[in-house]
């Protein structure tokens, strides 16, 4: 695929434009990767560029695989990590371009349950 075609692609754009407001907002940015059989979410820091705190469906603690219930333990799993540094508070959720129903949702639904506010 060349590079153009590569950049006019609906959803790289779409997901350009989400990470774009949300980087605009200044605040920590919640990226969520979602693959077909697993999901995986990052706190980051854009300002300096670098991931303060990850989870995903592969670690050990997550047993249950990257569905719906997986995508909650990911997301209550970098709950507790991020109350750990103490990153609760000024945090933007960035869906990466997916929608936001499914696995997605149910990450951020469960991180907001744990304690984050975003």
């Amino acid at each position: 695929m060349s590079v153009k075609r590569y950049e006019n692609n609906a959803s790289v754009r779409r997901s350009r434009r989400v990470r774009a407001k949300v980087k605009a907002s200044g605040r920590l940015r919640i990226s969520v990767y979602r693959s077909s059989r697993h999901i995986y979410a990052q706190i980051i820091d854009d300002s300096k560029g670098e991931t303060l705190v990850s989870a995903s469906s592969l670690d050990k603690g997550v047993e249950l695989g990257g569905g719906c219930k997986g995508a909650e333990a990911v997301g209550k799993l970098l709950a507790e990590r991020a109350t750990e540094k103490k990153l609760t508070d000024n945090l933007a959720f960035d869906r990466g371009g997916y929608p936001y129903h499914g696995r997605v949702q149910a990450l951020a639904e469960a991180a907001r349950a744990a304690g984050l506010k975003f």
